[in-house]
């Protein structure tokens, strides 16, 4: 399946994403969020795919909030789980940090993800127990930093609590500091080492599920700010990790002691 999945996400993005990148039109949803034609047109090719590779339920990120609970119900023994492209606004803004993400799960369970960046040709993946790779290279790339004082982050503070986050901004544990607005992909970039630690305030399913397979099956380690990570709500999680378990023990206790 893992297979078939990998060259359906690299075709559909060839067809629907990279020939509209600098040139698609766009709204804006009643949330604030950034939608394309790109967007819809791929969300119906990967549904029309992936119920071809397992005839099962589709959860989308451009669905209606009623669609996703539904689909969520209906998915007990089986359930894809899409964002047809990750970091809209940077397609839209020309920024090439942007990915088609597709999760498999099974009650509730994370058991196939693929992360695909079509600008870097670069597709991660995973399934369970059988280890995280980078177009055939196994995950992580590097060896994070031995230390939080020297480590590159990736932090998102918009939905932080602010006192948290003032206490980051101004007293930051790291070396440097990054936010590239594409959520299933900075799970990758952890997962590969590219950033030894990560934070996020609030993700959606579709924002994690193919990511934090990655990072599991590459050895890394989770957890939301107040909960284990799976404890958390599933439609809207905070985001705590690193690739390296000493590394992410250091990080969750110096955001306990600021958030105390």
């Amino acid at each position: 399946m893992l297979k078939d999945v990998l060259a359906l996400v690299r075709d559909v993005a060839d067809r629907e994403i990279l020939p509209r990148f600098l040139k698609v039109a766009h709204s804006h949803k009643v949330d604030g969020s950034v939608f394309t034609e790109a967007d819809a047109a791929t969300q119906s090719a990967l549904m029309a795919g992936l119920t071809g590779i397992a005839a099962k339920p589709v959860l989308g990120e451009e669905m209606t909030a009623e669609e996703q609970r539904r689909a969520w119900h209906a998915g007990a023994d089986g359930l894809w789980c899409i964002d047809p492209i990750d970091g809209t606004s940077n397609f839209v803004a020309g920024v090439p940090y942007f990915v088609v993400s597709v999760a498999y799960l099974e009650r509730g369970q994370r058991r196939l993800g693929v992360v695909y960046d079509p600008v870097a040709r670069e597709a991660f993946y995973a399934e369970k127990g059988r280890g995280a790779w980078l177009n055939g290279e196994r995950l992580p790339l590097r060896t994070p930093v031995q230390t939080l004082r020297r480590a590159l982050a990736g932090v998102e503070l918009k939905r932080i609590d602010r006192k948290l986050a003032a206490h980051i901004a101004t007293h930051p544990p790291y070396a440097s500091q990054r936010n590239f607005g594409a959520s299933a992909l900075d799970w990758c970039y952890v997962a590969a080492g590219r950033l030894d630690v990560y934070l996020h305030g609030a993700q959606k399913l579709w924002d994690y599920a193919a990511g934090a397979l990655v990072l599991e099956e590459a050895g890394g380690s989770m957890a939301s700010l107040n909960s284990a990570f799976d404890a958390s709500d599933i439609w809207e999680r905070s985001v705590v990790a690193s690739v390296s378990p000493q590394l992410f023990e250091e990080w969750r206790a110096w955001l306990a002691r600021a958030d105390a």
